[in-house]
């Protein structure tokens, strides 16, 4: 930075920075500067200095107010304009920073130093054709981008682009170019007071390329808002037009959509309360027809609300005989159930009403629980609606989201209404135990208020806003566990178990239903493919494991396939498919059941459990070693299990003296628990007394009878404690070969109730201590 010093004349510009090499004019009007501009006439050179107010509204602007480096400028001409205005026309040469400001009456004089560029001429590199070379690429780049920004603009003067590319030298091009584009006063500014030539040419680039990407920006905003301004436009001339033809054409009985919905509100049968805020809406759709986004989400509620079935509803069918007709051809079994529907006719025919019950089917997968919804509502004539639950975890399925969001729409309810037709059809919530909650709200307090009879007579809809009745439709859930429904939901419900099927129930089951039904799926007719009793028999014990029907509905797919094929490439007329023959069609056997002993062995009795898939037989096995008194429990047994084990050995200890077993036995003995397929998790409150008697034979030496099967849980006492799932265990213990089962006293009421095909070839015998599980597995009584 040099030394040179000068005393100028000096004027403060308001919301205005002058470049050197800049040739521009500006009004002056403030007596002071007016008093500095003719005193720089008359001073040799004619200089002035320029700067910039940090506050255009200061009129006496003083040292601090004032930017501290300017331009020095020549002024080239001064023209005197009418009240008192001078135009001045000057000339950009060299920056400047103020000293001190001499004096400020009768105009502003300053003390500048003026400051050098530096780098005017910058070494880039050790090489001077290089460093040339760098420097002629920096001011070729730097037009480019001058170029690019200048045809962007509108009415720029091409003399001016002409005379900068003339320019070659870096120095040149930069503050030409600065001091002729259209810039922000404060980018302008930032440019004064950089007296560096690289950092201002790399400043001068950045802010063109910004500017350049503001202006697409810009454009492209523009572009988009004239495109739906166009849009709107076009749409409102072509209805104008469409309503000017319909004129002339003097289509008279053409009426505008909100008069159509006038007319379908006078005509739809609902409450006082939905048909005010029905015409409310309306009145708002007339008024919003300039808005097509507002227009478009009313036009939709109010479609919505006259599609509802409001006050609609559908006689109901009170014939008994044929209701009985229809559940009797379409399921076989399940006695509960349609005795359970045929009582609710009952009473729906002689009150002329009733009130609906909300049934609740409960049991494994595949058992026709929805089909059994299904064929509800074909015998009471009722439109059938089903809706799925699994997974449904925002409250806002249920209930509706606002009507205020983008995209809101009915809750499922609402929309099954709307798809019934009716306010009294069967609905069908499927898969209620899988409903999950999050942070969008409690899915089961929704289902609270569907399902409870006190409060779903005026249902709220958050899209609809007015109260729905719900009090006349026909609920039917169904679930696979009621572990994971709340109970106060549960409450309002009435459970009816849909339980495993026994093997003969499967074999009707396929004949009466699942043949017919993929003979016709698979294009076949009866007297094509014949599958005999015997075959279904086996495909029901060999090749499926389940509680309900689907894989056994799959395997007889499965031959339906086969058969099909064998009919078109060996020409046959008929397919018969035999016990014998079945492994051809399905394979090898994929299930087995294991069988009872053969003779009486020690240490091992066979229990009986329930899986989801039905019943199963487990073959409990005891060994007794010499140790230190450790009990080893194997076979992936859960804690349930573990704890019945520990509580068997205690009371096997405790009744010691009885069996003659030594006081310190237990102390030089290990017990080995063994539960066979490792591999398979075990849990659950019924093989206590099975442990125990196991134990007690290894312990003792004394045989247990291979024929005999047990379930139940032990207490410390020896009570024994009743059990779920008894008609399935029953069905395993049947398969597997067992002549004699002991279950808990307190079930005798539940084998009352199980049918004769399944207790059948079974002697089974209430027990209600320990004592008598021990005589009869031990046939004390017969030894003695």
């Amino acid at each position: 930075m040099s030394k040179e010093v000068k005393s100028l004349p000096m004027v403060a510009l308001r919301g205005m920075t002058v470049l050197p090499e800049m040739v521009t004019h500006f009004d002056v009007s403030r007596e002071r500067s007016i008093q500095a501009i003719e005193e720089a006439m008359q001073e040799e050179g004619q200089k002035v200095f320029l700067t910039a107010q940090k506050d255009i509204e200061d009129e006496e602007p003083g040292m601090e107010d004032l930017q501290q480096i300017g331009t020095i400028a020549s002024i080239r001409q001064v023209i005197k304009l009418p009240r008192n205005l001078l135009r001045v026309l000057i000339s950009g040469e060299k920056r400047a920073v103020i000293n001190t400001i001499e004096f400020t009456d009768p105009y502003m004089r300053a003390n500048v130093t003026v400051i050098d560029n530096v780098n005017e001429t910058p070494e880039l590199s050790t090489d001077s054709e290089a460093n040339s070379a760098n420097l002629e690429a920096m001011a070729r780049g730097l037009k480019e981008i001058y170029m690019e920004y200048v045809m962007r603009l509108p009415k720029y003067p091409k003399d001016m682009i002409k005379q900068i590319q003339e320019y070659t030298k870096l120095c040149q091009v930069v503050d030409q170019i600065a001091a002729n584009v259209p810039l922000e006063q404060k980018d302008l500014q930032e440019l004064l007071e950089e007296p560096d030539l690289l950092k201002r040419y790399q400043m001068l680039a950045f802010k063109l390329v910004n500017e350049m990407q503001i202006m697409d920006i810009k454009e492209e905003i523009q572009k988009k808002v004239k495109e739906r301004v166009d849009q709107n436009q076009r749409e409102y001339i072509l209805r104008e037009q469409l309503k000017q033809i319909r004129e002339e054409l003097g289509e008279d009985n053409t009426i505008s959509d909100a008069e159509e919905f006038e007319a379908a509100a006078a005509k739809l049968k609902a409450s006082k309360e939905v048909k005010e805020k029905l015409q409310k809406e309306i009145n708002r759709f007339k008024s919003s027809m300039n808005s097509p986004a507002e227009n478009g989400v009313i036009r939709t509620y109010i479609e919505t609300m006259l599609e509802m079935p409001w006050d609609k509803a559908v006689k109901d069918h009170k014939d008994i005989a044929y209701a009985k007709k229809v559940l009797e051809e379409d399921h076989y079994g399940l006695e509960q159930v349609k005795e359970r529907v045929l009582e609710f006719l009952a009473v729906r025919a002689l009150t002329r009403k009733g009130e609906s019950p909300i049934l609740c089917l409960v049991g494994p997968p595949g058992t026709g629980k929805t089909s059994i919804a299904k064929s509800l509502a074909r015998a009471l004539k009722k439109p059938y609606v089903r809706i799925s639950l699994g997974g449904v975890r925002d409250e806002a399925e249920i209930r509706g989201h606002r009507k205020t969001y983008v995209g809101a729409m009915p809750g499922r309810i609402a929309a099954g209404l709307r798809s019934a037709g009716v306010k009294n059809p069967l609905m069908l919530l499927d898969e209620i135990d899988k409903v999950s909650n999050d942070y969008k709200g409690d899915t089961f307090s929704a289902l609270l208020e569907v399902l409870d009879g006190e409060q779903n007579y005026r249902f709220r809809d958050h899209y609809l806003e007015v109260p729905i009745d719900l009090s006349e439709v026909l609920f039917v859930t169904t679930a696979n566990t009621l572990q994971t429904i709340p109970r106060p939901l549960l409450d309002r419900m009435e459970v009816i178990e849909v339980s495993s099927y026994t093997e003969n129930e499967k074999m009707h089951i396929a004949m009466e239903h699942l043949i017919p039904k993929q003979l016709k799926k698979h294009g076949l007719k009866s007297e094509q493919l014949h599958i005999s009793k015997g075959a279904v028999w086996k495909m029901a014990r060999n090749y499926t494991k389940e509680a309900g029907v689907r894989q056994l509905e799959r395997k007889i797919g499965d031959i339906c396939r086969k058969a099909a094929r064998e009919i078109l490439e060996n020409k046959k007329d008929t397919v018969r498919v035999t016990e014998s023959s079945l492994h051809k069609y399905l394979g090898r056997e994929k299930y087995t059941y294991q069988k009872a002993n053969l003779t009486d062995e020690v240490g091992i009795v066979r229990g009986l459990a329930w899986t989801s898939v039905g019943g199963d037989t487990l073959q409990i096995e005891v060994n007794v070693m010499p140790g230190k008194g450790e009990m080893i429990l194997t076979g992936q047994l859960g804690d349930v299990m573990k704890e019945s084990a520990r509580t068997g050995i205690t009371y096997i200890r405790s009744i010691g003296r009885e069996y003659d077993i030594a006081e310190d036995f237990f102390e030089k003995h290990d017990l080995h628990i063994h539960i066979p397929e490792g591999a398979v998790p075990k849990d659950g409150p019924s093989a206590g007394i099975t442990m125990a008697t196991a134990m007690l034979s290894a312990v003792t030496g004394q045989k247990v009878r291979a024929d005999i099967a047990m379930t139940g849980e032990i207490t410390l006492r020896g009570r024994v404690l009743p059990i779920g799932g008894l008609k399935e265990k029953l069905l395993a213990a049947k398969s597997a070969g067992m002549k004699t089962v002991l279950v808990p006293e307190e079930n005798k009421e539940d084998v009352e109730e199980l049918s004769l095909e399944i207790t059948k070839g079974l002697e089974i015998i209430p027990v209600s201590h320990m004592e008598e599980v021990l005589r009869r597995a031990f046939d004390i009584d017969q030894k003695e």
